[in-house]
């Protein structure tokens, strides 16, 4: 079966939608605060962390720090309901500009991969503790129908 990766067009494809993205959360009220500046590095790493999810290979772990990277990235950051919120509209109105494949499998998936994500980055923001933080420890390979 196709991966999400493939039908989505591969890294070139995910890269430009990453980058589509992080513009607009950098340049959003809401989620501008969350991410400041923003970092030269971040598009590099979501693109690769969206690869791995998505069926790609595995660089995200191998190469640029896996998951705990990004718990330590997300702990103390006390993210809200609404920005979460943002965060998911802002990457699916990204899929759209970007021309990433409009059909509902794709769709659906991506949406839950989303919605699972700020969930966990809810969670681990939050956490005082590591026994507060979300269990999950890896890149997680998003499953779908297409």
């Amino acid at each position: 079966m196709e991966t999400m990766s493939e039908h989505a067009g591969g890294e070139p494809a995910l890269r430009q939608f990453v980058a589509t993205f992080y513009a607009s959360v950098l340049a959003d009220p809401v989620l501008g605060p969350v991410f400041g500046a923003g970092k030269p590095e971040h598009v590099d790493h979501l693109t690769a962390f969206d690869n791995e999810a998505f069926g790609g290979d595995d660089r995200y772990t191998r190469e640029l720090g896996g998951f705990q990277t990004i718990i330590d990235v997300h702990r103390g950051l006390r993210i809200t309901e609404e920005q979460r919120q943002r965060f998911v509209q802002l990457y699916m109105a990204a899929a759209d500009t970007a021309g990433l494949p409009a059909d509902a499998a794709f769709r659906e998936a991506l949406r839950s991969h989303v919605e699972f994500g700020t969930n966990v980055a809810v969670q681990n923001s939050h956490a005082r503790s590591d026994d507060e933080l979300h269990p999950l420890r890896e890149v997680p390979r998003w499953k779908w129908n297409g």
